[in-house]
């Protein structure tokens, strides 16, 4: 493998109005930083066929009995492990669904473990164990070089998974069978990609969760209906969601989402079809667990 010159990559070039930052007025500083994060959006905008791309591959290996997949170092390693985290308490995933590799283990989470990112043998030993034909691996690298996340993607597709990179060079080392390449330009902090080229990529890593789980039936409308009830307020917001539905009191629908098991969509067909809790879940499983198709029959009649 050639030699990487890092003093060439696009997230390690010099920002030409920062040049003076440790000069700058806090309001200075706050005015340039905004002024650079409005091209983020912009960014995020040229990559939409891409992304979108990638939401329909993820789909598919979820909806196949795969698994989705966030594999990164640094910044890029902790809002893969973000990602995985928010997908069972919003649309009532196993946790197993959603995962994370992160180079240094869970440690690095908390505490930067800057040298892990250099053992790909580390994330071929991951990827080796846990990774299986239908699987979907999402690199993050806003560098494009991070031995981690090469290493990894390329053993993923190795295995028969699929793979997608989040990266912000357009001339990555790595291969993927897509590539979301995030044009952000340089850091106002000379190569801190958790500036700008994190935002890029954290509003990437959202559109694909979220649009994955949509194309799943996780949703109804922007109802998050298979929200888990684990804490007050997503209690309230599943209650406030059956009440909607089932137009009925609060105190009906807390009794509703106690017979359906913590369910906001089994409560739902409960209400609007009159069954049992058995039968609802039949019904929403033969309606692929979408809330929706199970309603549209009982509306049709």
């Amino acid at each position: 493998m050639a030699r990487v010159r890092y003093d060439r990559l696009p997230t390690e070039q010099h920002h030409p109005r920062s040049h003076d930052l440790d000069r700058l007025s806090p309001e200075q500083l706050v005015t340039l930083m905004n002024r650079e994060d409005a091209g983020v959006i912009r960014a995020v905008a040229r990559q939409r066929r891409q992304i979108a791309r990638a939401i329909r591959l993820i789909a598919h290996g979820l909806r196949c009995g795969g698994r989705l997949f966030f594999l990164g170092a640094g910044a890029s390693g902790r809002l893969g492990v973000i990602e995985a985290a928010e997908c069972p308490p919003t649309f009532h995933t196993s946790p197993a669904l959603v995962q994370a590799f992160i180079a240094g283990g869970r440690r690095a989470v908390f505490r930067s473990q800057e040298g892990a990112e250099d053992r790909g043998g580390d994330a071929r030993t991951l990827v080796r164990r846990r990774i299986q034909t239908g699987d979907v691996v999402v690199g993050i690298a806003a560098s494009g070089v991070t031995p981690f996340v090469t290493a990894g993607l390329a053993e993923a597709a190795k295995r028969g998974a699929g793979t997608v990179l989040v990266t912000c060079n357009p001339r990555p080392a790595s291969l993927a069978h897509l590539r979301i390449v995030l044009l952000v330009g340089p850091e106002v902090l000379t190569g801190s990609t958790r500036l700008k080229a994190g935002t890029a990529t954290k509003l990437v890593l959202n559109m694909l969760t979220v649009g994955a789980m949509v194309q799943l039936g996780k949703t109804y409308g922007n109802l998050m209906v298979d929200v888990r009830p684990t804490s007050n307020k997503l209690r309230a917001r599943a209650i406030s969601m059956i009440r909607q539905f089932a137009r009925c009191s609060e105190p009906d629908a807390a009794r509703l989402l106690h017979a359906a098991h913590g369910q906001v969509k089994s409560a739902v067909v409960m209400s609007a079809q009159r069954v049992a809790y058995p039968a609802a879940r039949r019904r929403l499983a033969r309606a692929s667990d979408s809330l929706r198709k199970a309603l549209e029959p009982a509306r049709q009649r």
